[in-house]
């Protein structure tokens, strides 16, 4: 019994660790959406040079149709599903959740034929799924699409999400309890004592509202990741998933009710549980902060800083586990099980993986929350992966050179026209990666994939490398600034090259990868976004080779 207790601890572990990355990690390009334009016809123009307005006329409709945005949301969304999914689990193992699962399903077994018994535990269920599913359409319905569309590169937002984080995390560490007003609970509960259907779902609802300050920090950080994947159905779907793992087990404990017997006694492991979320809560709350330097240019935040952390995060949660740490409202710990020092040792392995990081080891496993290589002060990785290896000659300063540090030291434009220009010169095609400071997986194609000895050549030698950053917040220069066809002023670096990837390639996912011909702006290939297999990416970099040459 003690041992099913500490599995589903490491278990929880696990999934928390996959709950910060959920969607990132299950397309190439639907980590975050960067524009509130939307993509118009073909033909339509933007009042910008001229190099720009091509591409639109060069690019053949079956190409266009190749890159259109359904099939990556519908992606995105399965991950928030998957997200949402995994929060329930973890939820039904907090202290106000699990010590209320067998009282629950005992009154819908007592004195009841198990098919109606049953009946009544999934109409519960159901009521729980639609009270969690209405608190997702409502975030959407108040906040709105093109709200959502802005939340994940807006610093405002971005810097609230982190203090908000911040104080999840403390409530899990036992600082204080979040709870909601106790007249909405006796309210809620004085109506579940009604008979028949309504009674079933106020008794949901006070479940919803007394078990806040567990499932409160966990909703609140799925929403705020599903608000900043841009995706309309985001928050309801990862509440549906949420809400879903916790209807289960009460349908299913009410039709096998001798299942109930080998659930493991509520104890003091709940609390770890808590503690230990607190611990992740508190290290994802960090990414955020990274987004906000990083689109800012505050350039004080970065990769030494942020791996600091997360090594005395995951430093003290080992501690934590091993009973060196305790908080004010965990029970005593007499010894230590043999699954609880199992998960303390993975987690303590962990935190020593981090720190060669401090020296620019690359972390490929974790690349993808990391601030960008180039931001790392001391960096022995990239001097090393670049020894003896071709690389193209820098022919001086580039636009906006200053903001932008290319990854892997590869001489690259942050200008459109301007990388257009030197293509021509050169004679190369030309590589477009429209990326982002808070792009997750731009970090882990650049770790992962850029620094393959076939594909770095042909970046830095066959192709002239353009990266435009679409969620920048710098001002343009006033003879930058450019307006759309609906009067719209685009005066940032990043909202230019947004609407540029959304209105003429129909997309606005990141990365975004486009390979042209200087001369004619014609598409070489199909643009792509993120593809983890090497042979992959090189296939497609040879193709827009092949057709240039």
């Amino acid at each position: 019994m003690i041992s099913l207790k500490k599995i589903c601890l490491g278990l929880l572990f696990v999934c928390a660790i996959s709950l910060n990355g959920y969607a990132q990690d299950s397309s190439g390009t639907d980590d975050l959406t960067f524009t509130e334009i939307k993509p118009e016809a073909p033909d339509s123009t933007i009042k910008a040079p001229d190099t720009v307005a091509k591409i639109a006329a060069a690019a053949p409709a079956t190409v266009k149709q190749a890159v259109a945005p359904p099939k990556e949301e519908h992606k995105t969304l399965w991950g928030i599903f998957i997200a949402g999914f995994v929060g329930g689990l973890a939820a039904l193992l907090m202290p106000c959740i699990f010590p209320m699962l067998p009282l629950t399903v005992s009154f819908f077994t007592k004195g009841s034929e198990k098919g109606k018994a049953f009946r009544r535990a999934a109409l519960y269920g159901f009521f729980i799924i639609l009270i969690y599913v209405v608190l997702g359409l409502l975030v959407t319905i108040i906040f709105g699409a093109d709200a959502l569309n802005s939340l994940s590169t807006n610093g405002i937002f971005n810097f609230f999400f982190f203090l908000l984080l911040v104080v999840f995390a403390a409530s899990f560490l036992g600082a204080f309890e979040i709870t909601l007003p106790s007249s909405w609970v006796n309210k809620m509960d004085a109506n579940s004592d009604k008979g028949g259907i309504a009674g079933l779902f106020f008794m949901a609802g006070t479940l919803a509202l007394v078990s806040f300050s567990c499932t409160g920090p966990i909703i609140g950080t799925l929403l705020v990741q599903a608000a900043t994947t841009g995706a309309l159905l985001g928050p309801a779907i990862g509440m549906f998933g949420f809400s879903l793992a916790l209807a289960i087990p009460f349908a299913l404990f009410a039709l096998f009710p001798s299942a109930m017997n080998k659930l493991p006694k509520s104890g003091g492991w709940l609390n770890s549980v808590k503690v230990v979320l607190g611990f992740l809560e508190l290290a994802f709350a960090l990414k955020f902060l990274s987004n906000v330097d990083l689109a800012y240019h505050w350039e004080w935040f970065d990769r030494e800083i942020f791996l600091s952390l997360w090594i005395v995060i995951f430093g003290m949660m080992g501690i934590y586990l091993l009973g060196k740490l305790k908080f004010s409202h965990d029970s005593p710990l007499a010894f230590i099980s043999v699954p609880r020092l199992f998960l303390a040792t993975v987690v303590l392995a962990f935190t020593i993986y981090l720190i060669p990081g401090m020296w620019g080891a690359p972390l490929k496993s974790i690349s993808a929350f990391l601030p960008p290589q180039e931001t790392q002060d001391f960096d022995l990785y990239t001097a090393n992966l670049l020894a003896g290896k071709p690389t193209a000659t820098n022919d001086g300063p580039h636009k906006y050179a200053d903001k932008f540090h290319a990854p892997l030291k590869l001489n690259a434009y942050f200008d459109y026209d301007e990388g257009l220009a030197a293509a021509k010169k050169l004679n190369k095609p030309v590589l477009i990666d429209f990326t982002g400071h808070a792009c997750v997986n731009c970090r882990k194609m650049e770790a992962n994939v850029w620094p393959d000895k076939d594909v770095y050549k042909m970046i830095s030698n066959d192709y002239v490398l353009i990266q435009l950053y679409v969620d920048d917040k710098t001002a343009l220069a006033p003879a930058d600034v450019t307006v759309t066809p609906e009067g719209k002023k685009l005066s940032t670096i990043g909202k230019k090259w947004s609407d540029l990837q959304a209105r003429k390639f129909q997309s606005n996912s990141q990365p975004f990868y486009v390979l042209l011909d200087p001369k004619t702006e014609a598409l070489l290939a199909p643009p792509q976004g993120a593809d983890y297999e090497i042979a992959n990416y090189q296939k497609f970099l040879k193709s827009g080779l092949n057709a240039f040459h």
